[in-house]
This record gives C-alpha cells, sequence and structure tokens, in this order.
C-alpha cells in the first residue's frame, strides 16, 4: 500500500501561562490503507478517529506538550487501543493537561519510527517548548514540523519554557540541511518548504 498523508483540522483554546487563544489545529495523519501514525490530537478525538476509518493507529504522536497538540491525545487513544509518545522534556507541561494519564514510551532524538514500510526520524528541536519534536519523513520529501516552524518563520517564543535563540538553532540544525524541496506540515496554517523558509532563518 502507498504512504499517504491525510489532513484534519479542529478548532478550540491553547491556554499557556493565564491568556487563552483561540486555535486552529492541524492533525496529520501518516499511513497507508492498514494503519497510520497521528500527529497531535487536538481538541476534539472524533474527526480524528472518522479519517482513521478502522486503520490500526501504531501511536498517537505528539510533537509537543502544549495542550492545543495534547488534549483529545488521551480520548484518541484510548477508543483507538494506541500508544502516545512525548519527549520526556514536555512532560510537566502533559501532566498538566493529562494528570492522571502517562506516556506511553519518550520521543528521542534520532529515533526512527517505521511506518507502513516507511522509516520517520525524530529530530529533537526544543526552543518552542523544551520538548519540542520534528518528524522527518525521507520518502515523501515532508517533515512534521508542529509548532517549531510555521510559513513565515520560526514557532512562537516568549513565553514560559520557551527561547526564541534556542528554537531558531534548533531549526538550523535539523531543518536546514533537509533540501529545499521538503514540504513542511505545520503545527497550524498553512503548509510551507525548507526552501520557502531558509532566507529567514539565515
Amino acid at each position: 500500500m502507498s504512504l499517504r498523508i491525510d489532513h484534519v483540522v479542529t478548532s478550540g483554546i491553547f491556554s499557556l501561562d493565564g491568556d487563552d487563544f483561540e486555535v486552529d489545529n492541524n492533525i496529520w495523519l501518516l499511513g497507508d490503507d492498514d494503519e497510520v501514525l497521528i500527529f497531535d490530537a487536538a481538541h476534539d478525538h472524533r474527526p480524528i478517529l472518522d479519517a482513521v476509518g478502522g486503520r490500526k493507529v501504531t501511536a498517537v504522536v505528539c510533537t509537543h506538550g502544549h495542550n492545543d497538540h495534547i488534549n483529545a491525545a488521551v480520548e484518541l487513544a484510548t477508543v483507538a487501543n494506541a500508544p502516545i509518545w512525548l519527549h520526556a522534556d514536555d512532560t510537566m507541561l502533559w501532566d498538566v493537561v493529562n494528570p492522571d494519564r502517562r506516556i506511553d514510551a519518550p520521543l528521542m532524538d534520532g529515533q526512527s519510527i517505521t511506518i507502513a514500510g516507511s522509516d520517520v526520524a525524530v529530530m529533537h528541536t526544543p526552543g518552542h517548548s523544551p520538548g519540542g519534536c520534528c518528524f522527518h519523513v525521507p520518502d515523501l520529501a515532508t517533515v512534521f514540523s508542529g509548532d517549531t516552524l510555521f510559513n513565515g518563520g520560526p514557532g512562537a517564543t516568549g513565553r514560559s519554557f520557551s527561547s526564541h535563540d534556542l528554537l531558531v538553532e534548533s531549526i538550523r540544525r535539523s531543518l536546514m540541511p533537509l533540501d529545499d524541496i521538503t514540504v513542511v506540515k505545520t503545527g497550524h496554517g498553512d503548509d510551507t518548504s525548507i526552501g520557502a523558509e531558509r532566507a529567514g532563518i539565515g
């Protein structure tokens, strides 16, 4: 079966440092007709489950631990009988939203995940949050960037546990070596490419 990407958008509230913001989140499903990885179970598990369409969910993968990227993860993982993966450096963010449910396995820099016969490389890219990760799929010339890199530049910083300098360093180290044609599937907003963002990163 051929590897493909499915896309779901859900809407809800992002809460951090006492502030609430209405946001639209991208949820990305990577797989074939039999199995699928889900990146960022946001706000409402039901439309995500509809997109799964009966396939085996290999894992619910969290690009980072902000509430708007994990607040449907437990419901989705429970219904789909799937594990939840998150980098350990974002455990403190996870615990605020899901104090009664631990993650099943920590994501690690350099880890390789196999889905539908293709490899997905885990890249730890701290800065937006301490445990932020991106996921490179060479077979599709695609990277899932979470909130590390957007169409228009680096993700937001200036709040708890974030660092602009560290984020830019992470992008330069992990994402800028990728080919210019690599498509960037972001946590919010439109797709971009490594080539389109290169000039803004320096």
